[in-house]
């Protein structure tokens, strides 16, 4: 086995790549697992739960050496989210952040460090929703606090 061969006969990566199994989750999604995509994919689920924006995505894509534009950034995450990998948490007009957390819950949007945290579904009671327009069904409430350092 491994403990048995010469220290300098070890193979250099002992940890299995994820590829393969990000590889099968994109193709169950319904996407098709491209050398970009896989490479985002790996980025984004290579660890805990998170909170990210396009652009910080696109920074982290650079510094792991993938080739990959913003515009593509931007498509791929919204193809997550509509294949269900990610939600879409939209803090104001214009910016996004895309969860990892798939689940039912809310979160805090920390305005001086513009970044986003959870708070469990069970922190908040959403009661007395109106009923949707006919032929319409609630499929979630997204709840964002807002909040800033008190001064």
């Amino acid at each position: 086995m491994l403990k048995d061969m010469p220290e300098r006969t070890l193979p250099f990566r002992t940890v299995p790549s994820r590829r393969p199994c990000l590889t099968a989750v994109l193709r169950m999604a319904g996407l098709r697992p491209t050398k970009q995509r896989v490479a985002l994919a790996e980025l984004l689920f290579s660890g805990h739960h998170r909170h990210v924006s396009a652009e910080e995505l696109h920074g982290e894509a650079q510094g792991a050496n993938v080739n990959v534009s913003l515009a593509t950034i931007y498509n791929s995450l919204h193809q997550f989210r509509e294949a269900g990998l990610l939600r879409e948490v939209a803090v104001d007009a214009s910016r996004s952040y895309f969860d990892t957390d798939t689940s039912d819950h809310h979160h805090f949007y920390l305005e001086d460090e513009q970044r986003v945290i959870d708070i469990p579904s069970s922190a908040i009671v959403i009661q007395n929703l109106p009923e949707p327009p006919r032929g319409m069904a609630i499929t979630h409430v997204d709840v964002v606090v807002r909040v800033k350092r008190a001064r």
